[in-house]
């Protein structure tokens, strides 16, 4: 299966990065829904789509806007967003007020629990989505997503450490997509902000033990790929890489 990184940075966009949004393109599943967005047309391969929101910051909704080009207003049957119950009425109430998206389209808006059904793959197995509590400012969620030989986990908008809640949860994964929007160094301000250095990162992907980890929603301040020195997560965790936009990633 695969991954497309739609959108790899936080809080802004910048000239190489949107902000956070992840299509498995086989499924018709979406992670998170920020500027990224924008690029899902050219990427689909289903007729519906099932977003899944990790919270309802702007830079992880935003382009929930951006659906009607694809779909149109009236799409109950082809958009589903799933999300905590308190996430969508914010969605609902604020991104859809009248005074700032005049014509509220009509998507299906699901409240999410600790377990969700997926859609079958190519091979025709069905998959699970599993979620955790996350600790940030306003409440987050992650989320472990797995088929039949597949398995993913995403963790974005937590400060992590090496002994982080969610490990057992996302343990042996064969991806594990994690924010950090901080280089190492910087733990004042990531648990001020309710973020992740880079350090952090690889100690939690060596303590679950997965197979791969990809940093995302990186700061959009570092706009060069020497900005993000990977080193010192290399030797904690030697599999450890930066998404860019549009990168498409096995697992």
């Amino acid at each position: 299966m695969q991954l497309v990184c739609l959108g790899t940075t936080g809080f802004h966009p910048n000239a190489r990065r949107h902000t956070a949004s992840f299509l498995l393109p086989e499924v018709g599943v979406v992670l998170d829904a920020g500027t990224g967005l924008f690029r899902l047309a050219e990427h689909l391969a289903t007729q519906q789509i099932h977003i899944f929101l990790s919270h309802a910051h702007l830079d992880h909704v935003s382009g929930l806007t951006y659906l009607v080009e694809t779909f149109g207003v009236d799409a109950y049957d082809q958009v589903t967003v799933h999300g905590t119950a308190d996430k969508l009425e914010a969605v609902k109430r604020h991104l859809y007020a009248p005074h700032i998206f005049p014509v509220a389209p009509g998507y299906q808006f699901c409240p999410l629990g600790e377990t969700c059904e997926l859609p079958k793959n190519s091979a025709g197995d069905a998959g699970t989505l599993r979620t955790f509590p996350l600790k940030h400012p306003g409440g987050s969620i992650g989320m472990r997503l797995q088929w039949p030989g597949h398995s993913l986990a995403y963790v974005t908008d937590t400060t992590a450490m090496a002994g982080a809640d969610y490990i057992e949860q996302i343990r042996g994964v064969d991806l594990l997509v994690h924010e950090s929007n901080f280089p190492a160094g910087q733990d004042e301000l990531a648990e001020l902000t309710g973020h992740s250095c880079l350090d952090k990162v690889a100690q939690v992907a060596a303590a679950a033990e997965v197979g791969r980890l990809v940093v995302t929603h990186v700061d959009p301040l570092l706009t060069k790929d020497e900005d993000f020195d990977l080193s010192d997560a290399h030797e904690v965790f030697a599999k450890t890489q930066i998404a860019q936009d549009l990168d498409v990633l096995d697992f």
